[in-house]
């Protein structure tokens, strides 16, 4: 049975080279959500997942009523540090939410004993910290454990993303240091989530993450707005 987090991959990479070739050019709309996932032979809600991935890259943008229109990529303003310090922490939450479960789906396909092992040494770091009561340690080996997964994106074009994602992760860092009886459960998720990366189940590592990040805006006292597809845990 093939996941959808890997249908979604494929999906995402069919249209981004499609959009590459000029098959659609800026300013053009894609064609309608049924016609378009019956030509790509997939589900609407896999469709729509993998729409999304492409807006948060700057390739399209979804126009309510009008449908998803394709974007000048070069033209793009790039995100700037000013830009993520501006953000709430429901909006670090909304973006980690949108991208950081695509990652995890992705590192679950491609990563090796090396790389599983270092996410490992983190979640090690996480265990110490968590014996010794050391927070601070405890956050910085949080902060490591989601670096070193963004680290292990495979894909080109999501690294300047994936740079704004850590950004972004590190935007909240008050209210992670502010909440250090946390850290137990934060270690917890984490590890189901490398479990899911070990057993090379990209399904289970992006709904692992998916809750994780749920789970961190509960803490946070923050409810996220999430589509209908992607229910909680």
């Amino acid at each position: 049975m093939i996941s959808s987090s890997t249908v979604v991959n494929s999906v995402v990479e069919k249209l981004r080279q499609a959009l590459a070739r000029g098959q659609w050019r800026s300013g053009d709309m894609l064609p309608g959500q049924r016609e378009l996932a019956e030509q790509l032979g997939i589900s609407r809600p896999s469709l729509r997942e993998a729409v999304i991935v492409l807006e948060t890259l700057g390739l399209v943008r979804s126009m309510p009523g009008k449908g998803v229109l394709v974007l000048d990529a070069d033209a793009a303003p790039p995100q700037t540090p000013e830009t993520v310090a501006q953000a709430s922490l429901a909006d670090v939450l909304e973006l980690r939410y949108t991208l950081e479960p695509f990652i995890a789906g992705l590192v679950a396909q491609s990563a090796g004993s090396q790389d599983i092992g270092q996410l490992r040494l983190t979640l090690m770091d996480m265990r110490e910290a968590l014996d010794s009561t050391d927070s601070e340690a405890g956050f910085n080996a949080y902060i490591a454990f989601h670096e070193a997964l963004f680290a292990l994106t495979t894909n080109p074009i999501f690294q300047s993303v994936v740079q704004q994602t850590g950004n972004a992760l590190k935007q909240s860092t008050d209210m992670l240091r502010n909440s250090p009886e946390h850290l137990a459960a934060r270690l917890r998720e984490n590890e189901a989530v490398v479990r899911a990366i070990r057993e090379r189940n990209s399904a289970l590592a992006s709904l692992q993450m998916r809750r994780h990040i749920l789970a961190e805006g509960e803490r946070m006292g923050i409810a996220l707005n999430i589509p209908d597809e992607h229910p909680g845990p």
